[in-house]
């Protein structure tokens, strides 16, 4: 069959968690949806405190900003379909919708990594460099490399589904995951998909393992310069500065990397475990991330207290009258 001719297949199925039985199916959207809940929420107010607290307008924050907006995108890609198939029984995505889901989550994937690479950068040069640091990571700089970020993310995905795409899809459309990604895509291909899947993978390594090398060489950094201050208080303080970062970048790719690392190592998963992995490291960061930020980072925390506050007064004046 030429490679162009995919029309016995125009719509594929989604299976989410092909172990899952029906009774629970009502538990699991429930669960998907408070989580998406959760996740627009938390982001959202991030974005609202970042757009009505000029004291937050600093290069830290503005990366803050971009990573809310990509993780309220990426949530909003994946999310919506697969609660509708246990909610409503739709499991069902068009051929085309299947690929258009895909650019977007390896493309948001990408972006993500790209500005955890700008945290990484922001704590590198406050920590090591501090005296060059406002000249260095200006408000206009941090602006120039996230926008960067984001068209730069574009060509790896874009490739991906433009060799992708025209492939023969003529033999089953069930694609074991909640998503569709490229991997559970070109597996339904009747032909050979190493030519395809080769060079995606090496994009998303490269994507991944080029931004945490650095993550890694920026924080052994960071401890070799905080090991020189002689004053215990000032180096858990300066340490404090870059922990919500750490975190963050953490529950990033130590999840990716350890299931990447299984898989070349020959330890196997069942489906069903690979898909909830899989979707514990790509929706529990998104979730999670805003109450970190408001946790450990000082400004924010003030910031969404003076919120607080003021709305409380505002809520006791008016019920006082």
């Amino acid at each position: 069959m030429p490679e162009g001719n995919h029309s016995t297949v125009t719509e594929f199925i989604l299976t989410g968690f092909p172990g899952l039985h029906p009774e629970y199916h009502g538990l699991a959207s429930a669960v998907l949806f408070f989580v998406y809940f959760l996740t627009l929420t938390g982001n959202a107010t991030i974005l609202f405190l970042f757009a009505t607290d000029h004291s937050l307008h600093k290069p830290m924050y503005y990366i803050i900003l971009n990573l809310c907006a990509c993780d309220i995108l990426f949530s909003t890609t994946t999310l919506p379909k697969i609660i509708s198939k246990y909610w409503f029984q739709s499991g069902t995505i068009s051929f085309t919708a299947c690929f258009v889901q895909m650019y977007f989550v390896h493309y948001l994937g990408t972006v993500n990594s790209f500005i955890l690479f700008l945290m990484a950068l922001d704590r590198y040069l406050a920590i090591c460099h501090p005296l060059r640091y406002p000249l260095l990571l200006k408000d206009s700089t941090i602006h120039i490399l996230s926008v960067t970020a984001w068209v730069v993310a574009k060509a790896g995905p874009l490739m991906s589904v433009i060799r992708a795409y025209p492939l023969p899809y003529c033999a089953s459309n069930i694609i074991n995951h909640c998503y569709c990604d490229h991997i559970g895509i070109t597996m339904l291909a009747c032909t050979d998909r190493t030519p395809y899947g080769r060079p995606a993978f090496a994009v998303a390594m490269v994507a991944l393992l080029g931004p945490l090398a650095f993550v890694i060489f920026s924080y052994c950094c960071i401890i070799i310069n905080v090991l020189k201050i002689a004053n215990s208080q000032s180096r858990l303080k300066t340490l404090s500065t870059c922990s919500a970062q750490l975190i963050i970048i953490t529950l990033y790719y130590l999840p990716r990397c350890f299931v990447y690392l299984a898989s070349n190592v020959g330890i196997t998963f069942s489906a069903d475990a690979r898909i909830v992995i899989i979707m514990l490291y790509s929706l529990f960061p998104p979730m999670i991330n805003p109450l970190i930020y408001c946790l450990r980072a000082k400004d924010m925390r003030e910031s969404l207290w003076k919120k607080f506050s003021r709305s409380a007064i505002a809520l006791v004046s008016t019920t006082s009258f």
